[in-house]
């Protein structure tokens, strides 16, 4: 059974709760977790028009499921996308987005400062397959336009970036993409969608890591591809359909809650990030405190207009290298030492040596990785708390 219809233009904080939600015949009010792998069908010819497209309807967990369904349809409703999918990780999500466009022969254009893996894959998975990649300075526009060539296929970037926190122009790149007839795909996850509209900017697809924010409790993978219906038709559905890396119902289910909290818990976050960076900038301990919501960012007036609000990350860099780093991450008391971002719990990476370590060490200076980057993730602790014992490791620095 549909939701009845939703009024036009609401407001992000109630499409979290209720956008895309469909009901059984038993009127739940919690959205349904549907576990199944797959469907049966009435008569042989109900199964066949269902295979040829001719009606619409379930047919396999691998190529779509109501709950998984249920998770799509609610985050294209906030992205503001015309459609989405789901997929098992948010490298699934960024390999499908960018697998699903070029052939060989084709050409990628990136900034250097990207996520390891998203680097991997562009620079040494798409190579396997005939693509080849120009990484340019992701601040500088001109060079965007230099890497163009006739074969140039699509864009990628993020923004703010991973680690550094610095900020790409989406609108400006987008611009020169679509210039030459190429496409431009962002990852959005440190903005999230509630303080950045790629898709408005001009970006064709955006991606998202949904472990990071989404769920946001440390508990569940997931990812999502969003862009228009006919984008998605073209180069994400049937890739996903044929290669299998489908989102579990359960991990939907979970998302499609945490989404209720999702607009709460980042503003709460983003607030604490900033409390945060303003207490440790100056700190003698720290050469540099970059966060996207202070006046001092290298790209303040750039932020200013293309996004609502900073992230919930603040990038420290910790006086000392790597050895002043691991002192002031191993003197926190409430923050833990993990890779992931956008949790409940503060959370801290060293990225040279966990996240980036792969890269050679002049890869890390080209993208600003420098031995003393601390990424610092703000959770739901008290804010008080948290400067508290970011300032009592730096001084143990």
């Amino acid at each position: 059974m549909p939701n009845r219809p939703l009024p036009p233009d609401l407001r992000p904080e109630t499409l979290l709760v209720h956008a895309g939600t469909l009901r059984s015949e038993f009127n739940e009010s919690s959205e349904a977790l549907f576990l199944t792998q797959g469907h049966v069908y009435e008569t042989a010819e109900e199964c066949e028009r269902r295979f040829s497209g001719d009606e619409p309807g379930f047919i396999y967990a691998r190529f779509s499921n109501p709950t998984v369904a249920m998770f799509e349809a609610r985050m294209a409703a906030l992205e503001g996308a015309g459609a989405a999918r789901a997929t098992a990780s948010g490298m699934a999500a960024v390999t499908a987005s960018l697998m699903g466009q070029p052939t060989a022969g084709d050409h990628v254009v990136a900034p250097r400062a990207l996520f390891g893996s998203c680097l991997y894959v562009i620079e040494e998975l798409l190579p396997r397959f005939g693509v080849e990649s120009t990484l340019v300075d992701g601040h500088d526009l001109d060079q965007w336009k230099a890497a163009v060539r006739p074969e140039t296929r699509t864009f990628f970037l993020e923004s703010p970036a991973n680690p550094t926190l610095s900020v790409v122009d989406i609108a400006g790149v987008a611009t020169i993409a679509h210039e030459a007839g190429a496409t431009l795909v962002v990852d959005n996850v440190f903005a999230t969608p509630l303080w950045q509209r790629p898709l408005e900017l001009g970006a064709d697809c955006v991606v998202y890591s949904t472990t990071k924010h989404v769920d946001g409790q440390g508990r569940c993978l997931g990812g999502v591809v969003l862009a228009s219906k006919e984008f998605i038709a073209t180069h994400v559905h049937n890739f996903l359909r044929q290669t299998g890396p489908a989102m579990s119902p359960f991990n939907a289910w979970i998302m499609l809650k945490s989404l209720e909290t999702l607009s709460v818990r980042v503003e709460r976050q983003t607030e604490t990030a900033g409390l945060i960076a303003d207490a440790l900038a100056g700190h003698r301990s720290a050469e540099a405190v970059v966060y996207p919501g202070r006046a001092d960012h290298p790209q303040a007036e750039l932020i200013g207009r293309q996004m609502k609000a900073g992230s919930t990350l603040v990038a420290i860099g910790v006086a000392g290298g790597k050895a002043g780093a691991f002192r002031f991450m191993n003197a926190l008391r409430i923050a833990r030492i993990s890779n992931n971002l956008g949790d409940a719990k503060s959370l801290v990476t060293h990225p040279a040596t966990s996240t980036h370590q792969r890269l050679t060490p002049g890869q890390r200076e080209a993208m600003g990785i420098t031995d003393g980057l601390v990424r610092i993730s703000a959770g739901l602790e008290h804010p008080d708390d948290l400067v508290a014992d970011f300032l009592r490791a730096l001084d143990a620095v």
